[in-house]
């Protein structure tokens, strides 16, 4: 293999990456290091106080030695070759073969001036070494997906086996198999698996905190039994591809009952199925244990005792809206007051609760519920979503006759709730006689307590953030470990703004004033922002500056 030198720190002041001073400090940090016995490369002390990315520096050497990038995603891995050089060898150097020709073994790596690593790796190559560039992360995927498909090679073959036998025995793999998939997806406190068809195979994926993790990659004759199983098990007509259809199963594992819900959609490969995990144990949450800060937390307790109005709780899906109308239920439940929910679907049953589950196919829509159940003389509603002009109205005229209504809206933040009312098709006057308050929220993972450590940003992130930074601040990441997986993270946490509707506010909305105006006036009334708030979580060292910026769009707050 032909060498070619390269001084990282030149290259990446040629391509004007980093500055002579940011070059100076990274050195003078690798220094410390060395003193403390400790060995870091170059760019890994570039990438840890913020002054270089991994992707910019991987490019900047993709141009210098004439390597290219590989997508390893788009590429059809040969596990058959991956597995045919020693793991503990692929694992230690993070170099892994993916495919072959009659000249070259393809190779991916995250470190191509690692030249001892691939020389080694070309000692067990039958053929010479072409070099590719791909990103470290998508590199140790492939490794976790060969020693997944090494632990369950025994099952997979045994699957297969029953397949070709054909009939009844064929079922009691597959069930094996499912319920390895679902085991493993919960013990990661995992809330949905998805089942996703590719051209080659496909893959298991679970959300975890909020973010997909890939947990399986499977040959593609495994898919299509593995589907009709849940179809099965779902009550579902395992003929019909080509339309999408719902359903739900339950399971016991480990002594306690999960409840699956089942949704399945046709795509270009084959049908996408995804498994929401409704674990029983998480409706007994209490409002205090939602995350909200203490002061919002108060407004919002404030805001579910008010005798009649409405509170929205809105975010997008997955944000934990759902979990705050239960947690706020549970919170102002009793027998002497009458609540009645609509929801579509109902997730969780709830005691001292009377619950109605949307069916469309029926006639019993949101907008027909609500005007049902105002007859069965209720004090409090909760509406699963309200999704059209005719539900809103409903909800509005329940709020001005005495009734609380707890309700979802799709909006971004607090203050849009009103605008999202009024393009709805209410009256100015009405929102502003009804609306009592607006929960915005979204959920971010917390820092592992076990691997927590103080980092630095990259200067991208900490100048999105400047306008609302008002003091210097320490930030702090996971480095990850085996209590978190490997991720940084375990838990999440809310952030939120709770916009509480007064006379001021109440008399702007009616004399039909824009957004900026409410949001000025809003603030000048108590009103935290959903971005403040998490700046305030990340200085008590909860969460990350990543995780806020995944979450919140600051260009727009």
């Amino acid at each position: 293999m032909i060498k070619k030198k390269v001084r990282l720190g030149d290259l990446l002041l040629h391509e004007k990456i980093i500055t002579e001073e940011e070059l100076s400090k990274a050195l003078e940090k690798q220094n410390e290091y060395k003193q403390q016995g400790v060995f870091k490369k170059l760019g890994e002390i570039l990438i840890e106080l913020g002054f270089a990315t991994e992707k910019q520096i991987l490019e900047a050497l993709s141009k210098q030695l004439n390597f290219p990038f590989v997508d390893l995603y788009g590429e059809k891995i040969d596990y058959e070759l991956l597995s045919s050089f020693p793991l503990n060898l692929i694992e230690k150097h993070h170099v892994i073969p993916f495919k072959k020709d009659d000249e070259y073994i393809y190779v991916a790596t995250a470190d191509p001036l690692d030249y001892d690593s691939l020389e080694l790796i070309e000692k067990f190559s039958p053929k010479p070494l072409k070099v590719f560039i791909a990103l470290s992360k998508d590199i140790q995927i492939i490794i976790e997906r060969l020693k997944i498909n090494i632990s369950t090679h025994e099952l997979i073959n045994k699957v297969k086996k029953e397949l070709k036998s054909g009939g009844t025995e064929s079922i009691s793999a597959i069930d094996e198999l499912l319920d390895l998939i679902l085991e493993k997806a919960i013990k990661d406190r995992a809330t949905d698996v998805h089942i996703e068809p590719l051209r080659y195979n496909f893959i298991v994926r679970a959300r975890t905190d909020g973010v997909l993790k890939e947990l399986f990659s499977f040959e593609k004759e495994i898919y299509f039994p593995l589907v009709s199983k849940i179809k099965l098990l779902s009550n579902m007509d395992i003929s019909e591809k080509r339309k999408p259809q719902d359903g739900r199963f339950t399971k016991n594992y480990n002594s306690n009952i999960y409840d699956f819900r089942v949704s399945t959609t046709p795509t270009l490969h084959g049908e996408s199925v995804v498994l929401r995990i409704l674990d029983q144990e998480k409706i007994l949450l209490r409002m205090t244990e939602l995350g909200m800060s203490e002061y919002n937390l108060k407004r919002f307790e404030k805001l579910i005792h008010s005798p009649y109005g409405i509170v929205f709780v809105t975010g997008p899906t997955g944000s934990g809206k759902t979990t705050t109308l239960y947690a706020a239920l549970n919170e102002i439940k009793g027998v002497d007051k009458k609540i009645i929910t609509i929801e579509d679907p109902v997730e969780y049953e709830i005691p001292l609760i009377q619950q109605i589950p949307v069916n469309a196919k029926i006639g019993v829509t949101f907008a027909t519920a609500l005007r049902s159940i105002l007859r069965q003389d209720p004090d409090i509603i909760m509406l699963g979503e309200v999704r059209d002009t005719e539900t809103l109205e409903s909800a509005i005229q329940a709020s001005l006759t005495g009734h609380l209504v707890l309700a979802t809206l799709h909006t971004n933040d607090a203050p849009s709730a009103v605008t999202r009312m009024i393009q709805m098709g209410a009256q100015n006057y009405m929102v502003a006689d009804s609306l009592i308050g607006v929960v915005a929220q979204r959920l971010v993972r917390k820092i592992c307590p076990y691997c927590k450590t103080e980092y630095f940003p990259s200067k991208e992130e900490l100048e999105m953030i400047k306008p609302f930074l008002k003091e210097e601040i320490k930030f702090y990441k996971g480095q990850g470990c085996k209590e978190c997986g490997f991720t940084g993270y375990i838990g999440r946490e809310m952030i939120s703004e709770v916009l509480v509707i007064n006379e001021k506010l109440a008399h702007l909305i009616a004399i039909n004033k824009d957004k900026i105006e409410i949001l000025k006036a809003a603030k000048e009334s108590g009103f935290v922002s959903m971005i403040d708030d998490g700046i305030n979580k990340i200085k008590a060292g909860i969460t990350t500056l990543e995780e806020i910026l995944r979450v919140v769009k600051v260009d727009v707050l």
